[in-house]
């Protein structure tokens, strides 16, 4: 120790009195000055990322996204989800060609017939099945007691969604040609009306048109398919988002693997939030409720279904265009391999 210092100055700084001293260095503080003003301008970039647009169908397939909205789920990842409420997976596909969503739910049909006319999306994730969602109800007076008097009748359906593919290929395995009936193209909203009015036989739809038929169309009744067809209901991400916000799909992800846990180990409060949020009828989900298996998949199973149902698009001249030349280029499995590598089994 300098015995030259006096007792004062060997008395230990004080942190004002170090930070003071710093100061003096000019140059050592515009450095620190620039990495802090550096610092401050990057953060808000990072935590004010633009919310992600999700177009989502009202349907019970979408309750894993209701569930984390609710639940706040995609707030605890961080993430700023906007959902937008659609009737049917074809209008969310259409909110994300136009670039009006980010993201869009819906079935493997809608995957293929709007992969003929763009390939700037890819499915993120598989998020529940089920193999009674689509139904074919006919009207009472049709004169439809079996598939074979479907000949010659007026049938309306979503020309391009997963009831249509119910319709066209029960017809095809009862042995009639879907050309000898009168297929028209009806939104789900206007299908009992129609059905009321006599404009139309029968309707092919998703869940919960079925069921709302059914009650308010008197003697309208499913006719059961026998071709145990199941569909899935995917989370499909523009391109744009691809590699760029991987962050952000994992942490949706996980929030969606979440709330499908809840739905699991709590399936009478996620049936309570499910009547709440689609102001559905109770009987209308005890009648349903088995049929849904709610789980985060990328399987070989969608990938063989999405390249059958290419090839009957194809066959019957529902599409036109050039289809890709393998479907594994519009699946983007990375996110949920890093999330649940468990979930993926496919073999790319």
């Amino acid at each position: 120790m300098d015995r030259g210092r006096t007792q004062e100055q060997q008395k230990p700084k004080s942190a004002r009195q170090r930070m003071t001293q710093g100061l003096g260095a000019p140059q050592g503080l515009r450095r620190a000055l620039l990495m802090a003003l550096a610092c401050a301008a990057w953060a808000p970039q990072v935590s004010a990322a633009e919310a992600l647009r999700l177009a989502v169908s009202a349907t019970p397939l979408s309750l894993p996204i209701f569930v984390a909205e609710k639940l706040r789920y995609f707030a605890d990842e961080g993430l700023k989800i906007q959902l937008q409420e659609v009737l049917g997976g074809h209008r969310a596909m259409q909110a994300l060609l136009d670039g009006q969503a980010d993201l869009a739910t819906v079935s493997e049909t809608v995957v293929v017939f709007s992969s003929f006319k763009s390939q700037q999306f890819a499915v993120i994730a598989s998020f529940v099945s089920s193999n009674k969602d689509s139904k074919v109800v006919v009207r009472a007076d049709a004169g439809i007691a079996q598939w074979a008097d479907m000949s010659g009748k007026r049938i309306g359906t979503v020309q391009g969604a997963a009831s249509h593919y119910l319709l066209d290929t029960t017809l095809l395995a009862a042995g009639l040609d879907p050309r000898l009936l009168e297929v028209q193209h009806a939104q789900p909203e206007t299908m009992a009306d129609k059905l009321k009015s006599g404009e139309l036989d029968a309707v092919a739809v998703w869940e919960p048109y079925p069921f709302k038929i059914l009650q308010t169309v008197p003697g309208s009744r499913v006719l059961p398919s026998s071709i145990g067809y199941r569909l899935s209901f995917n989370l499909l991400a523009s391109q744009a988002l691809l590699g760029a916000r991987d962050d952000e799909l994992r942490r949706l992800l996980r929030a969606l693997d979440r709330a499908e846990r809840f739905i699991a180990e709590k399936p009478a409060q996620a049936q309570a939030l499910l009547r709440e949020r689609l102001k559905l009828d109770k009987h209308f989900i005890a009648w349903i409720w088995p049929s849904y298996q709610y789980r985060l998949s990328l399987d070989q199973a969608l990938l063989t279904t999405l390249e059958a149902q290419s090839r009957w698009a194809q066959q019957e001249g529902h599409v036109a265009g050039e289809r890709p030349r393998n479907y594994l280029e519009l699946i983007y499995s990375k996110p949920l391999r890093q999330v649940a590598p468990s979930a993926v089994s496919l073999i790319e």
